[in-house]
């Protein structure tokens, strides 16, 4: 299969920063995974299988260890999350307030399910054990917005409002 050069070109500036970031952690042991992981995340969105090798191979320490620890934490992403990354407490506060119904309205608003991003990279939805604001019930966030006091009927509004900002 051809990939057209900026597919190598995205490659390989990803492999370069993926270098610089873990050059950044001079003392190389199991202590710096975590920052590593976090570093990582923070510069391309989300922790790719090419990525969790390169550390690795960088600490001197098998994938599936890496992996292993990623995936214990719920901070870390193994999918590249959308432009708007929405996320929907489902805490004891906002469960009780209906959030399965703005789940429900998102999920068919955007053809998408927990933990899925849109074809296009615009949306991604999350579903998360509590936003901490839960006199605020029910709450999401979409990035580091937050909606109070979200009702399912809002969410087409919401939805729009965003993409017209986008445009």
């Amino acid at each position: 299969m051809h990939e057209g050069s900026n597919g190598f070109q995205k490659r390989d500036m990803e492999e370069n920063r993926t270098e610089q970031i873990m050059r950044q952690f001079q003392h190389v042991n199991r202590d710096s995974l975590i920052p590593i992981l976090q570093a990582m995340q923070d510069e391309f969105g989300y922790i790719s299988d090419e990525v969790v090798e390169k550390i690795g191979e960088h600490l001197k320490l098998p994938a599936s260890k890496v992996y292993g620890l990623a995936s214990f934490y719920s901070q870390f992403t193994f999918t590249p999350r959308g432009k708007y990354h929405i996320r929907v407490c489902d805490g004891s506060a906002c469960h009780i307030d209906r959030s399965a119904s703005i789940v429900k309205e998102l999920t068919k608003q955007l053809g998408i399910g927990d933990g899925e991003t849109t074809r296009d990279g615009m949306f991604s939805l999350e579903v998360v054990a509590c936003i901490g604001a839960c006199g605020q019930s029910p709450v999401i966030a979409v990035n580091s917005d937050y909606y109070p006091k979200m009702k399912s009927g809002k969410i087409r509004e919401l939805l729009e409002e965003i993409r017209e900002k986008h445009r």
